[in-house]
């Protein structure tokens, strides 16, 4: 063989191996959004899960879905890992009208928690709350 045709063979297949390693990136992990109604579904068919209110504590105050756990989205990072121990647990998150339960999902799914569905506001919340 030529010292050509070797180059051109090494090339190749530095090419080839790039390419295949282009293709094997992982996506980075992400939160399922869902609507209201599949959330309440759930919470009327799943046994081990956690609904989480990402609100301040004067909105939790004024009323939530029956259950939920307040952790506020500007403290997520910080509490989560205290509060929310089992990282493969359901987290059904929300807020008032869905900015911050979005927020807080993704920051949750950055912390390593694998089952994350975030579903909007208590805005349209069409079920029962508490005070």
């Amino acid at each position: 063989m030529n010292i050509k045709r070797i180059s051109r063979i090494l090339l190749c297949a530095t090419l080839l191996s790039m390419l295949l390693l282009c293709g094997c990136r992982k996506t980075p992990p992400t939160y399922v959004c869902i609507t209201a109604e599949q959330a309440k579904e759930l919470m009327d068919t799943e046994q081990n899960y956690i609904i989480l209110d990402v609100r301040t504590q004067p909105e939790y105050d004024m009323g939530h879905i029956p259950g939920a756990l307040l952790i506020p989205n500007e403290v997520i990072r910080e509490q989560a890992q205290d509060k929310l121990t089992d990282k493969d647990q359901l987290i059904l998150v929300y807020c008032r009208s869905g900015r911050r339960s979005k927020e807080a999902a993704q920051a949750l799914v950055e912390l390593g928690y694998t089952n994350v569905k975030e579903f909007g506001g208590i805005n349209d919340w069409p079920y029962q709350t508490t005070r």
